[in-house]
């Protein structure tokens, strides 16, 4: 039961990680197309964080790996759930602006450039805010 609190390191990693695949299939079990986004900004800026942070230790094949998990979030989720077709000129800024982030954390990758991490960050943020901000409205007009 207590197995956790003597695990080494690596172990007690893989128990994080499978605490939070439980906590990720809770969360979307149930939830709404608008609260799968807001998980999916979520996650996004946690893989940026952990990247910013292994970036920072020098531990490359972590970064790689977060950044990588950014990209597809951005990529199959965030960009594949637009609707070009009818989402006019909403849709197609931000089919560009998630492209430009993609390019952007890729250079991250690449370049090992903190700076263009948190510019991904800082694009992301009023994106994030105003799907949070919508929240409310579109929850009362589902009910």
């Amino acid at each position: 039961m207590f197995a956790a609190t003597f695990a080494p390191p690596r172990a007690r990693q893989s128990l994080a990680g499978a605490y939070q695949q439980i906590g990720l299939e809770t969360a979307t079990a149930n939830a709404t197309p608008h609260k799968l986004i807001e998980l999916l900004f979520e996650g996004f800026a946690g893989a940026v964080a952990r990247a910013r942070g292994a970036l920072i230790e020098r531990q490359i094949e972590a970064k790689g790996r977060a950044i990588g998990h950014a990209a597809r979030i951005v990529e199959e989720g965030l960009k594949a759930g637009l609707n070009l077709k009818d989402g006019g000129r909403v849709a197609a800024d931000l089919d560009a602006l998630y492209a430009y982030i993609g390019a952007r954390l890729t250079y991250a990758n690449l370049h090992n450039d903190i700076e263009a991490l948190d510019e991904c960050v800082r694009l992301m943020e009023p994106v994030r805010s105003a799907w949070a901000e919508i929240g409310p409205r579109v929850a009362a007009r589902a009910q």
